[in-house]
């Protein structure tokens, strides 16, 4: 359903804000919907954590494994911390559009002198050092309307008694959920085989086209067998053992070495394919099938007889 960023200095009365919210998701949404609020005390992170940049790595990566762990369509997910680093929101943001949730933000807006003030205040041991406050305050980066990722953005000051509850609701129920980029799509992996596939595959139609050239001059739409693997990962066990490739040549005479090249080219892309576990433009068959019909297409416009 949705995820809803809080952000705001220490001690500045985010824990207040998440409640409030939570509560309001509660009270007013279908059974069905769920409503959580993760907080680092939730993860037993300790305030000390901040005080140290390998330990605060350690605690962000601790809350990005819970939010990912948790982040759902059926769920209104709040995030109570700092959220102080902009690279952390957006990390967060493209979570959620691979996730297919909407996203808010929501900073609780409170003077660093009040913020000390209820920090020293606080009697349930976590309090913030004096020093890790200010370095805190001194590091935060603040939300902003005009990044994507901060948008849309709601700043609720420290003394406003009425938080824009409603408008929150409005815009993580009906607002537009954005389709996963590029950046967070899952690139689909090509199987173990397919190397062994598409060596066999070209192999064997330039084989079947140089000997089906010998038997008789060759020109226009043809069709040519090509032996299949033994079953694999591609093909089940009742798959015909033969495949048939159709195709269209000119009407002149081939060589081994032009046919050999246009199998280096199509060979040299599908293998830069399978190293980086790309599908580059659009979705990749790796089965027999996929490579001969593949080739084939790729043979003709090498050839220049494309359709």
């Amino acid at each position: 359903m949705a995820l809803i960023t809080i952000s705001g200095y220490p001690s500045s009365g985010k824990s207040t804000r998440a409640t409030q919210i939570h509560d309001f998701f509660s009270s007013s949404s279908s059974p069905q919907l769920k409503v959580k609020v993760i907080s680092d005390d939730d993860l037993a992170v300790d305030r000390a954590s901040y005080d140290d940049s390998l330990q605060e790595k350690t605690a962000r990566a601790t809350l990005f494994t819970a939010i990912t762990r948790h982040i759902a369509r059926d769920t209104i997910l709040i995030v109570d911390g700092m959220n102080y680093i902009k690279g952390f929101r957006y990390q967060l943001y493209c979570k959620a559009r691979e996730a297919g949730v909407r996203v808010a933000t929501v900073y609780v807006l409170a003077i660093p002198d009040q913020c000390r003030k209820w920090n020293d205040e606080r009697a349930d041991g976590k309090r913030y050092t004096p020093n890790s406050l200010d370095a805190l305050i001194q590091r935060f980066e603040e939300p902003s309307s005009m990044v994507r990722w901060d948008a849309p953005l709601f700043t609720i000051p420290w003394d406003d008694p009425t938080p824009p509850l409603e408008r929150i609701s409005d815009a993580v129920t009906t607002g537009i959920v954005k389709p996963p980029n590029v950046g967070t799509q899952i690139t689909p992996k090509a199987p173990t085989d397919a190397l062994r596939t598409l060596e066999h595959t070209t192999n064997a139609l330039v084989s079947s086209l140089m000997a089906a050239q010998a038997a008789a001059p060759l020109g226009g739409p043809i069709v040519l067998t090509v032996d299949a693997l033994e079953p694999s990962s591609n093909t089940s066990t009742n798959a015909n053992p033969v495949l048939r490739v159709h195709l269209t040549l000119p009407h002149r005479a081939l060589t081994l070495s032009e046919l050999q090249r246009l199998k280096r080219q199509f060979v040299a892309a599908r293998r830069k394919a399978v190293t980086l576990g790309s599908t580059e433009k659009g979705r990749v068959e790796w089965g027999e099938e996929g490579v001969s019909r593949a080739f084939a297409e790729f043979l003709e416009e090498g050839l220049g007889v494309a359709r």
